[in-house]
């Protein structure tokens, strides 16, 4: 029998109890890989101590870089860091801007989501503004609280599409999604400022945020989205067709 592709989808620090040290992965994102896709997921350490970037791409097919809650340290972009804009994880930072080049040098399927796409638009030497809210004329894209504060308790009104994306026209997104404008959700508070140099805008929302992404001249699949796309995918046609497009690209590498 062939086998499924591989797909290396990074880590999380997290510690249970704040004591124990832990590494996690959302299983929305496992399932998406294994249901959509057709793959099968391999969570990997985000610590550049113990993950060796170039054995780990001799063994996947692809990586998916995923959404966390920590912000991407503002040092990679010659910022000073503030408590306010915490926690970050260096650990990650580290592997994944590692590993974002790499993909693309070696034309390995990448797929990068909400965090991932912002870890991809650094890694090409961009920034990031740790609240985008706060600029002028921009919404609020983090996920819906209640009057408490608190986060809302139904997960269909924490994914739910919140606002459109425009799509450039017979770009990347466009031709695989079929359409040139859609609605997506938004779980995010930092965002993109300055695009990398290779990095191709492909998706805005309505107030002016970078939503789609693409690295110029990439041997494979090299794709970024703010929202995330993880959510839902098996019935979520947007979502579904990038997971299934990612899933074609790995089976074209033919490893």
């Amino acid at each position: 029998m062939k086998r499924k592709p591989v797909v290396g989808v990074i880590g999380n620090a997290h510690r249970v109890e704040d004591r124990f040290a832990t590494q996690l992965v959302g299983e929305r994102n496992l399932r998406a890989i294994a249901d959509v896709a057709g793959a099968l997921p391999l969570m990997f350490a985000s610590s550049p101590d113990i993950t060796d970037v170039g054995a780990l791409l001799e063994v996947v097919d692809g990586i998916v870089l995923t959404g966390a809650r920590a912000n991407v340290h503002p040092t990679h972009f010659n910022v000073e860091p503030c408590e306010k804009h915490e926690p970050y994880d260096v650990s990650r930072d580290e592997v994944a801007l590692t590993l974002s080049r790499a993909c693309v040098e070696r034309g390995i399927p990448l797929f990068g989501i909400c965090r991932g796409l912002q870890e991809m638009n650094v890694a090409f030497g961009g920034s990031l503004h740790p609240e985008i809210r706060e600029l002028p004329g921009r919404m609020n894209h983090r996920m819906p609280r209640l009057e408490n504060g608190e986060i809302h308790p139904d997960p269909g009104v924490v994914f739910a599409d919140r606002h459109e994306v425009r799509l450039v026209p017979g770009g990347a997104f466009a031709t695989i999604l079929g359409r040139e404008k859609i609605r997506v959700n938004s779980l995010h508070g930092q965002g993109i400022l300055q695009p990398g140099k290779r990095v191709i805008i492909e998706g805005v929302a309505e107030d002016g945020t970078i939503e789609a992404i693409r690295i110029a001249d990439a041997p494979g699949f090299a794709l970024g989205v703010q929202w995330h796309a993880e959510y839902d995918p098996q019935r979520n046609p947007i979502n579904r067709a990038l997971f299934k497009a990612f899933g074609a690209a790995l089976t074209s590498q033919g490893r």
